[in-house]
Formats: C-alpha cells, sequence, structure tokens
C-alpha cells in the first residue's frame, strides 16, 4: 500500500539537503497510498459529507508546515509520519461529525448500507477460510458478510486497530509497532490475539 521505502529515503536525504523539488515529489509520491488510507478509516456515513481528497490536502498542508522539525529528526518512517498525522484528522473528524455535531451523520444514512463490510473487511474474510467460494457457497455469502462485520466488531478497539494495520494497510510487524508504540514481539503477540479472537467469534464455518 506505502511506496517502497528506498526511493523515500533518498528523497528525504536530498530534502534535507533544501531541494524543493524532492520535498514535492516526496509529498506527491505519498498521495495515493494517504488516500487510501484515509477511505479505509473513514466510515460510510462520515464519507458521506467528507471527501477523502479533501482530508489528504490538508494532511498535507500539515505535513509541509512541519516538515523541516521532521527532516531535523525523523525519529519514525516518513509514511508513518504522515499516516498518524491522517489518522488524528481522521479521529477529529468523526468526533465532530458524529459526536459533537447538532445532526447526526448516522441519520443521513441509508438503511441498506448500515452492517455491510467494505470490501477490505471482505477480503479479510476470504483469507480467514483460505477458500474461494464455489457457485454452491455463493448464496450464503450475504450472510458470512454480516457475520463477520459483527465479529469485527466485537474486537476490543486495540483488536481491530491491529488487524487494519496488518491486513487492511498492508504494514509490516514492525511497522505496526513503530505506529503503536511498543516492542515487535509484543505487536506480534497482540496481532495473533486478535486473529485469534476473530476466529473464535465467527466458529467453523463450514
Amino acid at each position: 500500500m506505502w511506496p517502497e521505502s528506498e526511493k523515500t529515503q533518498s528523497l528525504i536525504v536530498e530534502a534535507q539537503q533544501g531541494d524543493a523539488a524532492a520535498v514535492e515529489r516526496l509529498f506527491e509520491r505519498h498521495r495515493q497510498a494517504l488516500r487510501r488510507m484515509v477511505e479505509m478509516r473513514m466510515d460510510r456515513a462520515l464519507a458521506r459529507r467528507v471527501d477523502a481528497s479533501d482530508v489528504v490536502q490538508d494532511v498535507l498542508l500539515e505535513a509541509n508546515d512541519r516538515l523541516q522539525k521532521y527532516l531535523a529528526d525523523p525519529s519514525m518512517p516518513f509514511h508513518l509520519w504522515l499516516r498518524q498525522m491522517a489518522k488524528d484528522r481522521i479521529i477529529d473528524l468523526h468526533r465532530r461529525h458524529r459526536v459533537a455535531a447538532r445532526r447526526s451523520v448516522d441519520r443521513e444514512q441509508p438503511l441498506e448500507a448500515q452492517g455491510r463490510p467494505d470490501q477490505s473487511t471482505i477480503d479479510l474474510a476470504a483469507q480467514l477460510y483460505g477458500h474461494e467460494l464455489t457457485p454452491a457457497a455463493a448464496a450464503t455469502w450475504n450472510e458470512l458478510q454480516r457475520r463477520f462485520a459483527e465479529a469485527i466488531d466485537q474486537l476490543s478497539e486495540q483488536d481491530q486497530e491491529i488487524v487494519t494495520m496488518r491486513h487492511f494497510e498492508h504494514l509490516s510487524n514492525s511497522e505496526a509497532a513503530v505506529a503503536l508504540g511498543m516492542s515487535e514481539p509484543a505487536a506480534s503477540m497482540r496481532y495473533l490475539r486478535a486473529m485469534r479472537r476473530l476466529r473464535e467469534l465467527l466458529g467453523d464455518e463450514p
């Protein structure tokens, strides 16, 4: 999902040397991945009000303002730095639009859209079951999607976060550990526990 790190690091070095064009390429290189991350983490009700491109633009503007401080001490990989700003922005949007807003966006969400997992969730469901659906099994797919979405919702917030990082954002265990501020063994254990719990919630589906 995120751009290859070697080229990114090369652009960072050029940016540290004052190359303005390198800064522009650095941001543009991460725009699409950042957009996918934002779209993934915005729930559908919020997405009806807020365009992911606008969120990305705001994040990149903030990143540009804070870039010199980052370049002076790049304490984490560049894409994780951008990701954290985007995550903070999304949390703030959800707070303002779903909690503080006088009119809840939940009231605007069509009933048929509620409880329907997005494509990333469906993809992970297929990975967990470990096989492709046959024509005979296709009739049960909608029920599987519903059960899987319910199982995801029953995970703790920490478990949901590590599953999202590893499967939907395609972060490595080491990257997830940095983003979570924990050791790699601890991040790995959290992930394994989350997946075990998810399988338990789903049960033995034929």
